[in-house]
């Protein structure tokens, strides 16, 4: 059985995540025990336990999410559920390529430890702003963030949907815009809990150092197509993926024309691997017609194996 698989990126995390799927299956217990060697402390006890300021700092979330996602998707595999095209928002395109076998594991968790690592210093030598806005067209966005440079820089970071956009940038930049958006209609303008302005130009210093990373690691052409966040795009080429991964951390995610592209590659069923279900959320804002199950516990996995796949396009299960 083959389905579009969906990586949840970072804000997914949460206390207890991967906790009941650990406990379950030997398949998920081997990779949460093979993230505390590789990395050398017991992450698992941080993303059972908490304390949920330490799991959310950018340092400790970016691997636990990847470690969650890679859990899931091992015990999918063992029960014969297999990628037929994948894409991960942001952090979560590192746990894509896991899937598609472009990174190993182990690769990936090392390029994420070092990649939340330097947007976590970054994030601390000169803090960034995040916020969200639901209700604008991307180009009105733009407009205001546009008028609010003078005040440092102002990008459009996450491209989510038509209708759903997250801002990045410096403090004085992204505070003076919230007000603007607003006046220009937005439903909702939220600031971000955190501390670094990712996917911004802020980010381009951290994007540098971490480009010798990428280059000291062994990548391989994809076994199905990976929608990358900077090309939305389909590819397979390990080198592509490589040069596409060091834009990533300084360019804006396009979500939306992700899976736009996702929809004309395969219109069958969709599932959300990992920690909870915001890309499912997503995809149905930017097309109604998609099906997206999300997977990330004992139970939502029991139950994908119980009532099969769903296709998108007539309810049947496949």
């Amino acid at each position: 059985m083959q389905s579009a698989m969906l990586f949840p990126g970072q804000g997914a995390q949460a206390v207890g995540m991967g906790a009941d799927v650990a406990a379950h299956y030997p398949e998920a217990a081997r990779v949460m025990g093979e993230a505390d060697a590789l990395l050398g402390y017991a992450l698992s006890d941080l993303m059972l336990s908490g304390p949920l300021e330490t799991l959310t700092e950018t340092r400790h979330a970016q691997p636990a999410l990847l470690v969650h996602s890679v859990a899931v998707l091992r015990v999918l595999q063992a029960r014969g559920i297999e990628p037929a095209i994948v894409a991960g928002h942001s952090l979560g395109e590192y746990s894509a390529l896991v899937a598609a076998g472009a990174l190993t594991f182990e690769a990936a968790l090392g390029l994420v430890k070092t990649r939340g690592d330097l947007m976590f210093d970054c994030g601390v030598r000169a803090p960034g702003a995040m916020a969200a806005v639901v209700g604008l067209e991307v180009e009105a966005v733009e407009r205001i963030c546009a008028k609010v440079r003078a005040l440092g820089v102002c990008d459009l970071a996450n491209l989510n949907a038509p209708d759903q956009v997250v801002i990045s940038g410096a403090v004085p930049a992204v505070e003076a815009a919230l007000p603007l958006l607003q006046e220009a209609g937005a439903r909702i303008v939220k600031r971000l809990n955190v501390s670094g302005a990712f996917h911004s130009a802020l980010m381009r210093e951290p994007a540098e150092v971490f480009a010798a990373a990428l280059y000291q690691t062994e990548f391989h052409d994809a076994a199905v197509p990976v929608l990358t966040n900077v090309g939305a795009r389909a590819e397979q080429s390990g080198t592509q993926l490589r040069a596409l991964l060091k834009l990533q951390i300084a360019s804006p995610v396009r979500w939306t024309e992700s899976m736009q592209a996702l929809r004309a590659h395969w219109p069958g069923p969709v599932l959300e691997v990992g920690s909870g279900s915001v890309l499912k959320g997503l995809l149905r804002r930017i097309d109604r017609e998609a099906v997206c199950t999300a997977v990330g516990t004992h139970a939502d996995i029991e139950a994908l194996v119980q009532k099969g796949l769903p296709s998108a396009s007539n309810g049947t299960v496949v």
